[in-house]
């Protein structure tokens, strides 16, 4: 089971328990209630509170989506009609015409403190701190519709601090999330300044090449003018070669109001995975096998580069999460419309040990990948370990 279906499940299962949960809750209230009476008002005392539960539901179950505007006000508009409702049967009670009820509405606070939980997850910033607190304080005034005991009171403040507690459990999670798309918004920025300085040793490279092959056909023109038609002809490829890469790489490059870039490093490609793999040898316990079929020469830079990285998070993946492997296979295949790689290991796999966690090296391998025009996976072997898969296609390189 992958990650995202991982996480579907225990979103599933989490709202099938807390259906069941809210269920028995209704049911208790419905049995406790004083519905046996014959009159409108304790049929109004037992329908209106469970109207206001059901109305919860549509506001706890669901996952929202990070700053919801409507969740915020839907969670206000509820807890005024829970207070309403709350003032009212105290009035109504202090004037003798209203039968005491012997529950308060458990489904119905069950129900507000779960909306303040998702307003603190997922609501807007400005609004999700008077959603929070004015569902708290309906929550808080709940037990009145039964009574003023000292131990009702003492139940209106248990239940503020049940609504407190998942106010900080769900500010937390936003604090974690929010950290996350921090971090990962981090990495992308990385990613693209890195294609920066890929791009600009790519155009070094080849605008100097251009270069000298200018200069060389000025001097031979005299002498021989047929190398200078195959000097031309070099000089249109490696121009035509430079400006494909540039429309690949401009649209995904950083923001150019950053800071300038890093001292530029020399660009690794698939040609130089055997000292990649030699170096991962001397320091893991798994040998890695390399398996090359076709030429890997003469591939468009950035592809060829890409296809180095995918092979070193696979290898970084193996050493980190599966110290228990035995080999590490890295398969490089090239045919004329696609370049793939695979890193396979035949470590354990989340069949028998938990999943590998998927870091934010692949978050920045799948943005460079995609640039352009590639797909990448990640995930267990239909034999146990894990595959790590990519493609790159060729002929929208050359004809970008």
């Amino acid at each position: 089971m992958s990650a995202p279906d991982l996480r579907r499940f225990w979103v599933r299962l989490a709202q099938t328990a807390g259906l069941v949960a809210f269920g028995l809750l209704a049911f208790f209230d419905f049995a406790a209630s004083t519905a046996d009476e014959r009159s409108f008002a304790a049929l109004v005392l037992l329908l209106v509170p469970m109207g206001l539960a059901v109305a919860t539901v549509p506001l706890w179950l669901p996952v929202h989506r990070s700053g919801s505007r409507r969740l915020p006000v839907a969670a206000l508009a509820l807890a005024t009609a829970s207070l309403t409702v709350t003032a009212g049967v105290v009035l109504v009670s202090e004037g003798g015409d209203l039968l005491p009820a012997r529950t308060w509405g458990l489904a119905e606070s069950a129900g507000l403190i779960g909306v303040v939980f998702v307003v603190s997850r997922w609501g807007a910033a400005r609004l999700a701190p008077w959603a929070a607190a004015a569902a708290g304080l309906a929550v808080a005034a709940m037990p009145l519709r039964v009574g003023t005991e000292n131990l009702l009171v003492i139940f209106g403040l248990l239940q503020v601090l049940a609504a407190a507690g998942a106010a900080g459990v769900g500010l937390y999670l936003r604090i974690m999330a929010a950290g996350r798309e921090r971090a990962i918004a981090l990495v992308r920025a990385e990613q693209h300044a890195e294609f920066a300085r890929d791009l600009h040793d790519f155009i070094a490279h080849h605008v100097t090449g251009i270069v000298v092959q200018a200069q060389g056909a000025r001097f031979v023109a005299e002498q021989d003018p047929r190398r200078v038609i195959v000097a031309l002809e070099q000089i249109e490829r490696a121009g035509a070669e430079t400006m494909a890469s540039m429309r690949r790489m401009v649209g995904i490059l950083r923001n150019p109001d950053a800071p300038p870039d890093a001292p530029l490093a020399p660009l690794a490609g698939v040609t130089e995975l055997e000292p990649l793999l030699t170096g991962f040898n001397g320091a893991a316990n798994a040998p890695a096998r390399l398996h090359i079929d076709g030429d890997l020469n003469g591939l468009p830079v950035e592809v060829s580069t890409s296809a180095y990285r995918v092979v070193m998070e696979g290898l970084t993946n193996t050493r980190q999460h599966a110290p228990n492997a035995r080999s590490v296979d890295v398969a490089v295949r090239r045919t004329p419309n696609w370049l793939l790689v695979r890193v396979a290991d035949d470590g354990a796999s989340p069949r028998t040990a938990p999943a590998r966690g998927h870091g934010f090296g692949l978050i920045g391998l799948t943005e460079r990948v995609r640039a352009l025009g590639g797909t990448i996976t990640a995930g267990p072997g239909v034999a146990g370990g894990w595959v790590l898969d990519a493609a790159f296609p060729l002929q929208a390189a050359v004809a970008r």
